[in-house]
């Protein structure tokens, strides 16, 4: 089995336009691998790496919207997007919109390095928190409570045919996040 080295194997950048297609990518593998009997087959099949690679690319234009990148030997492999909240919060609070991390490289610390790198961020940007929708059966959401997150809202999103309850996990506090 492969042991990963001690010292982080991957480092965390900005991400830029020329991320996009490889976002694409690790986004439509990450969704198959993660929500495979959650999500509606005929759904996950027919998503498009070139699709979301286009809203992706659209999103890094759009203003106040952020993208940190890991990255190893290879090249990306995961990123978080982050900005305003989509919808009525209280204020100083931005929203972790994605963080998908390939299933390869998943368990080696970098989802943890992602947030902490968000965090930052969005600390310097005047954030004092910190919010994300995940779907009630996502199998990865003991990776946001085992950071400290708390469950501050419940809601409901439609993928594909059907509805799934989501819920938004929340850091209040910012500097407790980083230092963890």
């Amino acid at each position: 089995s492969h042991i990963p080295p001690m010292n982080q194997p991957f480092r965390i950048r900005p991400a830029d336009s020329e991320d996009t297609l490889i976002i694409g990518e690790i986004l439509v593998e990450t969704w198959r691998a993660t929500f495979r009997g959650i999500i509606d087959d005929a759904y996950l099949d027919g998503m498009s790496e070139e699709d979301q690679a286009i809203r992706h690319a659209r999103r890094m234009r759009a203003g106040g919207v952020f993208y940190q990148a890991g990255v190893d030997a290879d090249g990306l492999i995961g990123f978080a997007n982050y900005g305003p909240a989509r919808h009525p919060v209280p204020p100083g609070i931005m929203e972790l919109y994605a963080l998908y991390i390939r299933p390869a490289a998943q368990g080696t610390g970098l989802g943890k390095a992602l947030v902490k790198a968000v965090a930052s961020d969005c600390l310097a940007r005047g954030a004092n928190g910190l919010f994300a929708w995940v779907l009630a059966e996502n199998a990865n959401r003991g990776f946001y409570e085992h950071l400290g997150a708390t469950v501050a809202a419940q809601g409901r999103v439609r993928v594909g045919r059907q509805d799934h309850e989501q819920l938004a996990y929340l850091w209040a506090d910012l500097p407790q996040l980083i230092a963890r």
